[in-house]
């Protein structure tokens, strides 16, 4: 099984770059070697929760021949996403885009952090409740929980004011159940990983750049622009879930082994299938 995340677009009908980024994401996605099975994308699909905003996303989503599974950022607009995504998984909660996807090998629950006009989120009583009964039904099944707001304290304030209120609470949760194998965000623009009770969490980035900030200088946010990145997670018998962080570029495949030894000094390039 191969899942690829994707994160934060933020498709602006006002910064014809950021489509541009997310269409070479997209294409990328499709020269992968291995097929994917599903492609996430944790929040923040729009910068202003525009229709025209959304028509752009799924034009540039249309290429793909996979399923894809979405839950709304801050920037989002939760109604148009219900419309046009609200039929994504199975369980669904009403009035949230929280749903679960259960034909994979892995069993993926998305959940909907968003807090409408705020950019903090939020997973209240009825969210947790939910997700409580989800992972109580499939205690067998390795589970990883997909969002925007990650459950986590950055050390940098100006993100940290906006984080995931309920974050404890979802650790409690994740704790009494051990088959959540990963725990998946967005919403710094940040590649991320740190443990999340029994779990772990990452953060995947935007798709247009990766923020490196300036750590020595936690009340500002001071960064480089560094290259978008992806998480790919895998998962088999053998291996368990495995998560790697992906370049969104075009560097070639190269084979430098072929399955009985080692290539020679000038390995040969493998191209994508």
């Amino acid at each position: 099984m191969l899942v690829v995340q994707l994160s934060d677009p933020h498709i602006d009908a006002l910064r014809p770059d950021k489509a541009a980024a997310f269409g070479r994401a997209v294409e990328h996605v499709r020269t992968l070697p291995m097929r994917p099975d599903a492609v996430l994308i944790t929040g923040d699909c729009t910068d202003h929760g525009r229709q025209d905003e959304y028509d752009v996303l799924q034009s540039l989503l249309a290429p793909l021949d996979m399923p894809v599974y979405v839950v709304p950022g801050n920037h989002d607009d939760r109604a148009a996403m219900l419309e046009r995504f609200g039929h994504l998984g199975t369980q669904r909660l009403d009035g949230f885009l929280h749903y679960v996807v259960d034909d994979l090998p892995v069993r993926l629950i998305g959940l909907d952090t968003q807090v409408p006009g705020q950019g903090g989120g939020e997973l209240c009583d009825r969210r947790l409740a939910w997700l409580d009964a989800r992972l109580d039904e499939a205690r067998a099944r390795p589970t990883l929980l997909f969002m925007h707001h990650p459950p986590l304290v950055s050390g940098l304030d100006v993100m940290d004011a906006i984080g995931l209120e309920g974050s404890a609470r979802l650790c409690d949760l994740v704790l009494q159940h051990p088959h959540v194998a990963r725990v998946v965000a967005g919403h710094v623009h940040m590649a991320v990983t740190t443990t999340f009770g029994n779990s772990t969490l990452m953060t995947c980035p935007g798709t247009d750049a990766t923020f490196q900030p300036d750590l020595s200088h936690p009340a500002q946010l001071i960064l480089q622009y560094q290259p978008p990145l992806a998480l790919l997670h895998t998962w088999s018998e053998p291996t368990g879930l495995l998560s790697f962080t992906h370049f969104l570029d075009d560097a070639p495949w190269i084979t430098l082994h072929d399955g009985q030894r080692w290539a020679p000094t000038e390995p040969t390039a493998h191209p994508a299938h």
